[in-house]
C-alpha cells in the first residue's frame, strides 16, 4: 500500500469466525465495505482482527489497503492500523486509535464508545475527524460500554438470578444461538449452545460477563455475580 489512510468498519460474528466491518473516511477510501476476521488472540487475551483479503483490495486510487485492529499494551490502547503494503504489518501505520475504557473487554470499542481519534499525521486530516456514526459505520464483534453491558440490552432480555450460585436463567430472547462468558479480564471461560437455563456452579466465586449472541448475529451482554 503506496499511501496510508483509514478505513470504515463494520462487523459481524458467526460461530465461524468474529468479524468486524468498517466503511468511512471515503475520501481515502471510497465507500465501500473492508471487513475484518478475528485471526487470533494476543497475549493479553486481546483479539486481533485483519482484513480479508489479508493481501488488500483497491482503496480510491491508492493502491491496496490492508488493516488490522489489535490492542497496544504498552499504551493501553486499541489501535487501526495500515500495512505497507505487503500483508506482513512489519511497518505499519497508525490511522486511528481509541484509549477510552476500552481494557476490560477483548473486543474493541465501537465508534460510540470511547473516542476513535484520526491520526492526522498519517491521514493528512482526510477522514473528517474522529470516528462517528455520521462519518462512519463500525459493526460487528465490537462491545459498546464498560464490560460491553448495556442498558438497551438489559431493558429486551434478563438474566436472573444475580448474583447466581449455581443456575442463571435468561428470559426475554426466543433466537439465541450460543452463549459465552468471560471474566473480568475479558478472557473467554465458556463457549456453549443457546439455552435458558445456564449451570454456572463450576465457576470460582468473582464477576463475570455474559454474553447472548443470536441467530441474527446479534449480541447481548450482561454482568452477573457468581456467589
Amino acid at each position: 500500500m503506496k499511501t496510508l489512510y483509514l478505513l470504515a468498519i463494520a462487523i459481524g460474528s458467526s460461530m465461524a469466525a468474529q468479524t468486524i466491518t468498517f466503511n468511512g473516511c471515503h475520501n481515502l477510501f471510497d465507500n465501500q465495505n473492508f471487513v475484518f476476521t478475528k485471526t487470533t488472540v494476543d497475549a493479553y487475551n486481546k483479539n486481533i482482527y485483519i482484513t480479508t483479503p489479508i493481501d488488500g483490495q483497491p482503496c480510491g486510487g491508492l493502491g491496496t489497503c490492508e488493516f488490522k485492529i489489535q490492542w497496544n499494551n504498552a499504551l493501553t490502547r486499541w489501535e487501526f492500523l495500515a500495512d505497507e503494503g505487503n500483508g506482513t504489518f512489519t511497518t505499519p501505520s497508525l490511522i486511528y486509535y481509541n484509549s477510552t475504557g476500552n481494557n476490560g473487554s477483548s473486543r474493541p470499542p465501537s465508534n460510540t464508545f470511547g473516542t476513535w481519534v484520526e491520526n492526522t499525521v498519517k491521514t493528512g486530516g482526510q477522514c473528517g475527524g474522529n470516528l462517528s456514526t455520521t462519518n462512519s459505520t463500525l459493526t460487528g464483534d465490537l462491545h459498546s460500554s464498560p464490560l460491553g453491558t448495556s442498558e438497551v440490552s438489559k431493558s429486551k432480555i434478563q438474566i436472573f438470578p444475580n448474583p447466581v450460585s449455581d443456575v442463571i436463567r435468561i428470559s426475554g430472547i426466543d433466537n439465541g444461538h450460543t452463549i459465552q462468558i468471560f471474566n473480568v479480564d475479558g478472557r473467554l471461560i465458556r463457549t456453549d449452545a443457546f439455552d435458558q437455563k445456564i449451570d454456572v456452579s463450576n465457576l470460582s466465586a468473582g464477576v463475570y460477563v455474559l454474553k447472548i449472541t443470536t441467530k441474527s448475529f446479534e449480541s447481548h451482554e450482561f454482568k452477573f455475580v457468581k456467589k
